[in-house]
Order: C-alpha cells, then sequence, then structure tokens
C-alpha cells in the first residue's frame, strides 16, 4: 500500500509541474516567419504585416534569426525608429545571431538594423507589447431595436361596449442574434486534466 501511495504521489507531482508550465507558457514569436531577420524583398511593410498579425504579450519571446555580423539589432525610441538612426539606442547592438529577446515590458518597442542601409530598405520592426492577454471581442447583437406600438384610444364618441374595449399592444418582435460560443483556454482543459486525475488519486488513497 505504501509503495502504491509514493507512485501516485510521484505521479501526479510530474502532473502538477506539467500542469504549471502549460499555464504560463511563453509565445515565442519567430521574426518575420519564413525570412527571418533579413533586408525584405518587400520593404518595411513585410515586418509590419508579420506584426499586425500577432498578439505580443509581457514575457513572450522575439526569436532574431539572422546570420552573426552580417545584420544585427538595436533598439531605439519612436524618433530613432522613423529616421533610421542608431542614436540614443535602448540598450546594447546585438551583433550574434541568432537570438532570443524577452519582452519584458508593456508598450511599443522598436527595433532596426544598423548596418548600412539595412533599416532605409526596410529591415525595421515596431510591435505593441500587453502586459496581459486580450480576450476575444463579444459577437455584436445586430438587431436593431423594436418600436413599441401604441395602443390606438377608443372613440370617446363611440356608444357600444366593443368599441370602448381599448386595443391591445402588439408585442415587440426582437430576432435573437447569433453568439459564438466561448473559447476554451489551454489553462481550462489542464485544470480539468489536473481535477481528473485528482479524483483518481484520491480514490486509490481512500
Amino acid at each position: 500500500m505504501e509503495k502504491l501511495t509514493s507512485v501516485v504521489v510521484i505521479f501526479f507531482g510530474v502532473v502538477a509541474v506539467v500542469f504549471l508550465q502549460c499555464v504560463t507558457a511563453q509565445t515565442v514569436h519567430v521574426v518575420g516567419d519564413s525570412i527571418g531577420w533579413t533586408v525584405p524583398t518587400g520593404g518595411a511593410s513585410a515586418y509590419q504585416t508579420w506584426a499586425a498579425s500577432k498578439q505580443f504579450v509581457v514575457g513572450d519571446i522575439l526569436s532574431f534569426n539572422f546570420i552573426t555580423n552580417e545584420h544585427d539589432i538595436l533598439q531605439v525610441p519612436k524618433e530613432s525608429y522613423d529616421s533610421c538612426s542608431s542614436s540614443n539606442p535602448i540598450g546594447d547592438t546585438i551583433t550574434t545571431g541568432p537570438v532570443n529577446i524577452t519582452l519584458s515590458t508593456a508598450g511599443t518597442h522598436y527595433y532596426i538594423c544598423s548596418l548600412g542601409r539595412h533599416c532605409l530598405s526596410g529591415q525595421k520592426l515596431s510591435i505593441t507589447v500587453s502586459s496581459s492577454p486580450s480576450g476575444v471581442p463579444p459577437t455584436s447583437m445586430s438587431t436593431p431595436p423594436s418600436t413599441p406600438t401604441t395602443p390606438a384610444t377608443p372613440s370617446p364618441t363611440s356608444g357600444s361596449p366593443a368599441d370602448c374595449a381599448p386595443t391591445p399592444a402588439s408585442s415587440p418582435t426582437t430576432t435573437p442574434g447569433t453568439i459564438s460560443p466561448p473559447d476554451s483556454s489551454s489553462s481550462g482543459v489542464f485544470a480539468n486534466l489536473f481535477i481528473s486525475f485528482l479524483s483518481i488519486a484520491m480514490g486509490f488513497l481512500f
């Protein structure tokens, strides 16, 4: 019985570690995807398009793939980014590639290649980093508000009881919108898995 208990405790220790790693997993963004960090053929729009399709959060990692001494990475303020100037750098120039940079602060980050005319040719990157992941915006209800019908006022000159009865108002018609079901997060899935395993363990122990 003691041996079985030890096995169960070890097993759930491993599961707990895996669970915590999955919940706190960082996202690694390979800059430029397949083109890497280089002078893009499409100009600066290539990296602008790439960044627009990503969501950057504090703790994520930027992976710059380039050949050492052929390119470099320099973080700069917006003014230097716009003018492709290496003045007022933020930190040291990174000349050895490939390299990973952890996003430690929220806000807009600017990176350029300071070699030759690389930046002027489009080798520059601007990203906006959030402090936490943003949720999926809810589906909007497109149904316009319905206008209630005003009850008809009976004529004061009518003498019959039927004519004096008020006309019932029609009920407003509302068409329900389509609401997408909430997306399940990876942390929720792992939480349910962890609870299931814990229940099995309690069954073995008791």
